[in-house]
């Protein structure tokens, strides 16, 4: 979550506020505002209260329209009604509430099977409160387990992880908080992610472990974990260092098992130790909630699991965080028994489908240049075409936003900061309609930025509403 400080200067104004908010009477209902930056002296009547936080938060944008978001922004109406009743359970106090337990233990078996797992019943896992907090945990694991190996040496060595520079950031606070070394490939060229060679080439004895990632951020295209993992084993063959990988499957994880059945990146691969998903991105769930999962007991060190009593028996509990509602959880069993594969195919399919067509009606407008289609994650990255100088990829962003559209404009990181693009996240609910729709408020607002004397942009920094 963001840090936040007290204003500097307090605004502690009177405002008046509409004698309607009272409770029954207006005449005798509320004048003056209360304070935002202090509690107030005395309670509120409910609907009041309700009322001026109802306001203030008219003031946000649509959800629905911020195309900047991975999360879930729509679910069925039944799957709130599970999720309001499962809001007070405290997924910790396993033997207070049993059966939420069961249906965690069971997505988790689910999980296992559905990213091919050599013995589902033995892979080990656990919900999280999304993928920031999944990635945190493999990274424990793989840094523990490098520990143990090199006993002898630690903490004298220092270790490091291997990642492409387009990681979510995430994984630079991972090794920030654990004291580990982020050794980061660069991109090159219209290469925007890891490169294999160049991955295996940076291992040494004291890296624990290299991440691949199913669905970069930045243009939404898939990282190749089988040349990786091919690349390792070839590191192995020559140097004997048994490197393991990590994929950071966030968004992939649920696109990739259901409409690219023949992509190799989960746990057929020997070498992947652990996978991790949100289910609250394309697991379309509201957020938070994420999975973890390790291929056998062996990648996970007993030592990092704790242990608490369970209807008089043992249950072994692996997160960062403790106190958690069982609401998403339970939603996230409701969508697995909701869609079935053939369920999830259909929705992954029709996300991309739309994704893939808005990427060619933008294509076709002629001021920008696609830099993904959408054909791995519904995503696509685009940026202005090199004829175009009246404007720029954050002057789109800025303008869009009049139409309620959030659409981040953005600067890619080292070796490619030469290049800003847009970025479209397609989900389940931004359907063809919206679709159609965008791409008429696009065309519409194009004529006047053609018409600018040059962009408009002076803060980059400032302009940008994606900062990973």
């Amino acid at each position: 979550m963001p840090l936040h400080q007290g204003r500097s200067t307090p605004d502690e104004r009177p405002a008046s506020v509409n004698p309607f908010y009272g409770e029954t009477n207006p005449v005798s209902g509320m004048t003056e505002a209360p304070p935002k930056h202090r509690l107030p002296d005395g309670p509120l009547p409910p609907t009041t209260a309700l009322q001026l936080v109802h306001d203030e938060l008219m003031l946000d944008g649509n959800s629905r329209l911020n195309l900047a978001t991975f999360v879930t922004t729509w679910m069925e109406p039944q799957a709130g009604v599970l999720m309001a009743e499962c809001r007070d359970k405290n997924m910790i106090d396993k033997d207070e509430y049993p059966r939420t337990a069961e249906l965690e233990r069971r997505c988790v078996a689910m999980l296992a099977d559905l990213w091919n797992a050599p013995d589902p019943s033995a892979a080990v896992g656990c919900s999280t409160t999304g993928s920031s907090e999944a990635c945190m945990l493999a990274g424990m694991a793989l840094k523990r387990r490098w520990a143990q190996r090199n006993a002898d040496r630690y903490p004298g060595a220092r270790p490091n992880l291997i990642m492409g520079v387009n990681v979510q950031v995430c994984w630079e606070k991972f090794c920030n908080f654990w004291e580990v070394e982020a050794r980061q490939i660069p991109m090159e060229g219209d290469r925007f992610h890891l490169d294999p060679e160049a991955a295996a080439q940076l291992c040494d004895e004291n890296t624990i472990g290299v991440v691949g990632i199913l669905g970069s951020t930045f243009d939404g295209s898939y990282e190749p974990i089988e040349e990786l993992c091919a690349a390792l084993d070839r590191l192995q063959e020559r140097t004997g260092l048994d490197i393991p990988v990590h994929v950071d499957g966030a968004s992939g994880a649920m696109v990739a098992p259901f409409i690219d059945e023949d992509l190799i990146w989960d746990f057929r691969l020997p070498r992947v130790s652990s996978i991790n998903t949100s289910g609250h991105k394309y697991g379309l769930v509201y957020p938070g909630v994420g999975w973890a999962l390790w291929r056998t007991a062996a990648e996970l060190p007993e030592e990092l699991v704790f242990r608490v009593n369970y209807l008089g028996g043992d249950m072994p509990t692996f997160a960062l965080n403790f106190s958690r509602p069982g609401a998403q959880v339970v939603a996230q069993y409701y969508t697995f028994l909701r869609l079935g594969r053939a369920g999830y195919r259909a929705v992954q399919q029709t996300t991309r489908d739309v994704a893939r067509a808005l990427a060619e009606r933008v294509d076709c407008l002629g001021d920008f240049r696609l830099i993904t289609r959408g054909d791995e994650l519904p995503v696509f990255a685009f940026t202005t075409a090199p004829e175009v100088k009246a404007f720029d990829v954050f002057d789109v962003s800025r303008r869009m936003r009049e139409s309620g559209w959030l659409v981040p404009a953005y600067t890619f990181p080292e070796n490619r900061e030469d290049l800003s693009v847009l970025r479209v996240v397609c989900r389940n609910g931004f359907t063809s309609d919206l679709a159609d729709l965008f791409i008429e408020d696009l065309a519409r607002l194009l004529p006047e930025l053609r018409r600018q004397s040059h962009p408009l942009t002076r803060d980059k920094g400032v302009g940008t509403s994606f900062h990973h």
